[in-house]
């Protein structure tokens, strides 16, 4: 046969191969379950927050809302279920631009030589569970510059105490996010916007029982207990301008949103 058509037949049986094969890895790992159970609960999207720039993107693993003039989503939402929190050994992607953004995400090297990490708003251990919905957090419209002590510490621990939570109570909702203000410094030719603020609000909707714990947390290393950063989900809304939980019945929602109370919470 000419070597001609030898190369392009050998390019396309290895490709064939390759996709076969990562397939199989993801489909039978011992930490993965099966894809059909990642799919979110029917009432996923009532509790989504608001839009504050009608740039809302599903993805089947979590769901966001893209700031262009921060070039990174002013906030993340998903759930968290108890079967979903599964330890991994996946090889990390690298990060790709979420083609669903019409304005074009942010590309990932505005991140290169910053000085700060690009840190995950859905975060890849919470979906663990498959390999895609692993590889899924690792789009740029997912990510917002963290100081590395931040994102590895305080951070890390709230993150981990979500994860934590999620298996004792059954699954929560999550929504997190940057606090996105005028006049914040930027990084990379893109001027992606660097918060002084992060919060993530969880909510708990046990029929007898519903609660609600909201974090807001300063963008530096700190070594205080996580309950010192518990707000009202009232004040991250007056500073962020997004509704949370307009889904929940008003007399519900007020109260939850009202709250600063931690006891029904395990740190």
């Amino acid at each position: 046969m000419n070597r001609k058509y030898i190369y392009p037949i050998l390019v396309i049986i290895a490709s064939v191969i390759f996709y076969y094969a990562e397939e199989y890895i993801d489909t039978n790992s011992p930490a993965s379950v099966p894809e059909q159970q990642d799919t979110r609960h029917p009432d996923s999207f009532y509790y989504l927050p608001t839009s504050t720039t009608d740039a809302v993107i599903t993805h089947p693993h979590y769901t966001l809302s893209y700031a262009e003039k921060h070039e990174q989503a002013e906030w993340v939402a998903y759930e968290l279920k108890r079967e979903q929190v599964v330890r991994n050994e996946f090889k990390r992607p690298y990060f790709d631009i979420d083609k669903k953004v019409r304005t074009t995400a942010a590309d990932w090297q505005n991140y290169k030589k910053s000085g700060y990490d690009k840190g995950h708003l859905c975060p890849a251990a919470d979906r663990g569970f498959s390999y895609q919905a692993f590889k899924s957090t690792f789009l740029t419209s997912n990510i917002s510059p963290q100081e590395h002590q931040f994102n590895s510490g305080i951070w890390n621990d709230l993150e981990r105490k979500t994860r934590y939570w999620a298996k004792k109570y059954d699954g929560l909702y999550v929504v997190t996010g940057g606090v996105l203000t005028r006049d914040l410094p930027t990084i990379g030719y893109e001027h992606v916007s660097v918060p002084k603020y992060f919060y993530k609000i969880l909510l708990d909707m046990t029929p007898s029982t519903p609660k609600l714990i909201a974090f807001l947390i300063p963008h530096r290393d700190s070594k205080k207990p996580l309950r010192d950063f518990v707000v009202p989900v009232d004040e991250i809304e007056q500073r962020t301008g997004i509704d949370f939980f307009s889904g929940l019945d008003d007399t519900l929602e007020t109260r939850l949103e009202a709250s600063t109370n931690t006891h029904n919470w395990t740190f």
